[in-house]
């Protein structure tokens, strides 16, 4: 999500007359920083304070800040204050003025601290973007979030849900596809709660069937869930669609049905595995996902026991696993810590647990052929190699021409190595 929403600052901003500078001083530097967990705001904080040179040497420099740390309470006025070298600051509601501040810093040093406080700012369409993300295209779908995880930022600095209209979304998507797309994901803090603000009763499931009726050579992805929304109906749909992708995120974020309350997740082990056990009898060969975190509030050894029971039963493909990381302004920021130590030693050993299942998953995919939407040509080693995306999504690397970058190949996987699969172009 903030990938694409770097698309939509780059977008206003050309539109304006910018060009991105790839070498020498820039003009213009935009942050768009995230708040999610406290080494990404240490490193927001880190690299602004390096741009204090560049105001030093062009004093004409505009220098802007925007996104999820500043739209914490009270902290775009703090950063100003710490960095008096910026000259815009705003929230994440208040993004698409970027253009119009940036302009105005250029021609009279005018200076800017703007953070929008409504919980339920309006959704502006029509922003221009400049998509930088390969065959890939995202579309957002809805903003904000309803579920107050006790441990989460976003529905503070990120508001409500809210929905966009479904023509405005089916418009963006039929653009996307006549602009030779191959892929376009769909995003959502929760995606499986779109149109729940409408009140219209179209809602995730209607919306993917709607999607599922364009008919081309193209796929179509979606993050994140959240369990306590994803319904039979979805699954279905995408189970029938062909052009939907057999690939969901669906995070869990903890084994422990004492933490999950804790967490104020609203489901329990149990109830995430009977989706799963939904999941895979619909669609056997679906690439699961998940979030998962250790050293939340409370978590001790039983519970951390649990997490690890969870990724031996489900045998997700893959697992983002983080440290609990307090965010000042949520209840878990209150509650009794789990000390540093204990956390990087279970950290080590969760990932070491799900390195053998993917490892032990990855031996599967060697023999057979899949179908591979080819993404990028990278150097390795002096050898240029394509890589691209199985339908479940997971990467493989092979040899052909760049000039493939951007459609589908039929790849044979001749090996594996830990999450790695490799293949030869047939």
């Amino acid at each position: 999500m903030n990938v694409h929403e770097s698309e939509k600052i780059a977008g206003i901003l050309m539109s304006r007359g910018l060009t991105e500078c790839n070498d020498g001083e820039p003009d213009v530097v935009v942050f768009n920083t995230c708040c999610i967990r406290d080494n990404a705001e240490r490193k927001a904080i880190g690299q602004i304070g390096r741009f204090k040179q560049l105001k030093k040497s062009n004093p004409d420099a505009v220098i802007a800040v925007v996104g999820c740390m500043t739209q914490q309470d009270g902290a775009g006025f703090a950063l100003r204050r710490k960095f008096p070298f910026i000259d815009i600051v705003l929230g994440t509601s208040n993004i698409e003025k970027i253009g119009e501040y940036v302009s105005d810093a250029l021609s009279s040093r005018t200076c800017r601290v703007e953070i929008d406080d409504d919980p339920r700012p309006a959704i502006v369409e029509g922003v221009p973007y400049h998509r930088s993300s390969g065959c890939n295209a995202w579309i957002n779908i809805m903003y904000g979030c309803n579920n107050f995880c006790s441990y989460c930022i976003v529905p503070y600095v990120r508001g409500r849900e809210r929905s966009r209209a479904k023509e405005d979304v089916l418009a963006e998507f039929e653009k996307a596809l006549s602009d030779g797309y191959k892929e376009v994901t769909l995003l959502g803090q929760n995606v499986n709660s779109y149109g729940n603000d409408r009140g219209d009763g179209y809602g995730f499931a209607s919306l993917l069937e709607d999607l599922a009726k364009y008919k081309g050579d193209h796929r179509i992805r979606f993050m994140t869930s959240h369990p306590k929304d994803m319904d039979d109906r979805v699954i279905d749909i995408i189970a029938d669609s062909p052009n939907i992708c057999n690939n969901i995120h669906l995070p869990l974020q903890s084994g422990s049905d004492r933490i999950l309350k804790l967490m104020n997740r609203h489901y329990t082990r149990d109830d995430y595995l009977a989706i799963i056990e939904k999941i895979r009898a619909k669609m056997p060969d679906c690439g699961i996902t998940t979030d998962l975190m250790v050293g939340f509030p409370y978590e001790d050894e039983n519970d951390f026991e649990d997490t690890l029971d969870m990724v031996r039963r489900v045998e997700w493909s893959n697992a983002f696993t983080f440290v609990y990381s307090p965010r000042r302004g949520t209840p878990a920021a209150t509650m009794p810590q789990v000390p540093a130590e204990v956390s990087k030693r279970r950290i080590m050993k969760l990932i070491a647990e799900q390195n053998s299942v993917t490892r032990r998953l990855s031996d599967a995919y060697v023999g057979n052929v899949y179908k591979v939407l080819c993404e990028d040509a990278v150097d390795k080693n002096g050898k240029l190699t394509l890589c691209g995306r199985t339908e479940s999504g997971r990467m493989v690397n092979f040899n052909g021409d760049p000039k493939l970058v951007g459609s589908f190949c039929d790849v044979k996987v001749t090996r594996s190595q830990s999450a790695s699969l490799f293949g030869t172009r047939i």
